[in-house]
């Protein structure tokens, strides 16, 4: 059962999803705000952030099924299903959004159809914020070009709303009960109720007897990252931006603590994600995105040398006539 925060004219309002909503508006007017004291066409932000909501969602569940683990199981699905196991209970079996078959000797559930279409339905479940980050982004850059908008001050936006953003997304997954921690009897250690994503995952790993038990207690591995992600806005808009010395730099300091802060906190979750080489595939994206931000801090940087000796050349030309 997904949680909600009750519901309006008689619909659910999804925890995740609400969150994930807040997120938008709340770095929508942040973007359009930064765009009229910047003098910029705060339009262009206003689409770009409808775009990126489409674009998010289609790289944030490509990266899901590509590198989360998955893959074969989409594959399988529409192609021979029968190779395809659900390790979850009998109940979980038989209801309604499932329809499956059980399989008693093995203790596991069977689709009973042909099912191409899976990997599609993002609704359901299974996004992966760095490949949502890297479709938005890089569709807004492409708009950008497009739109003959200055590009490196709006990474520098971006440097300023993500982490912002995140704060939000990952108190949607608290909520939600994904991206939670690996077992622990730490002070800060905390437990989701039953039927929750830790307590199958716990049930599936031998540590639970049944999945309709609390969890054990595990690392708050979503608030970590959200308050982490806070600091991170924090320090964004309130010290580096102020005092930036090129157009870039807000991204590149923004971009380089989320990495570092993403690549630690791997190591405490336990939640089903790819694993490659001993690294979760968003370690190894981490790796990347530092590898990018020390790219973009150069060439920022040695643009914005080249900007001012040209002008300091242009006014020396201009005192000599």
């Amino acid at each position: 059962m997904i949680p909600s925060f009750g519901s309006i004219f008689g619909e659910d309002l999804p925890a995740y999803f609400t969150m994930l909503t807040t997120a938008f508006v709340v770095c929508t007017w942040f973007a359009v705000r930064w765009g009229k004291q910047s003098r910029l066409d705060h339009e262009v932000l206003i689409d770009v952030a409808l775009y990126s909501v489409i674009t998010g969602v289609a790289g944030a569940r490509l990266a899901h099924v590509l590198f989360d683990g998955y893959l074969m199981d989409y594959v399988h699905l529409c192609t021979d299903y029968t190779q395809v196991d659900w390790h979850i209970t009998r109940e979980q079996c038989a209801a309604e959004w499932v329809q499956g078959s059980w399989d008693a000797a093995a203790e596991v559930c069977h689709p009973v159809e042909q099912d191409c279409f899976a990997a599609f339905r993002f609704w359901q479940g299974g996004l992966t914020w760095y490949g949502g980050m890297i479709g938005a982004v890089g569709y807004a850059m492409h708009i950008f070009r497009k739109e003959g908008f200055p590009r490196l001050p709006a990474l520098d936006l971006a440097g300023l709303i993500l982490p912002l953003g995140l704060f939000f997304g990952r108190l949607g997954c608290w909520f939600g009960g994904c991206c939670f921690g690996l077992v622990s009897d730490h002070p800060l250690a905390v437990s989701f109720p039953a039927w929750s994503p830790a307590s199958e995952q716990q049930w599936r790993d031998g540590l639970l007897a049944h999945p309709s038990l609390p969890s054990l207690t595990v690392w708050p591995t979503q608030l970590m990252e959200s308050l982490g992600s806070l600091l991170i806005a924090f320090l964004a808009i309130g010290v580096v931006n102020p005092r930036k010395q090129f157009h870039g730099q807000v991204f590149c300091v923004s971009f380089a603590l989320y990495a570092l802060l993403r690549f630690g906190l791997e190591f405490l979750r336990a939640d089903d994600r790819g694993i490659y080489f001993g690294l979760a595939t968003s370690q190894w994206i981490s790796l990347g995105m530092l590898a990018f931000v020390a790219f973009v801090w150069v060439r920022a940087s040695a643009y914005a040398k080249a900007q001012e000796a040209l002008a300091t050349r242009d006014v020396s030309a201009y005192r000599s006539i």
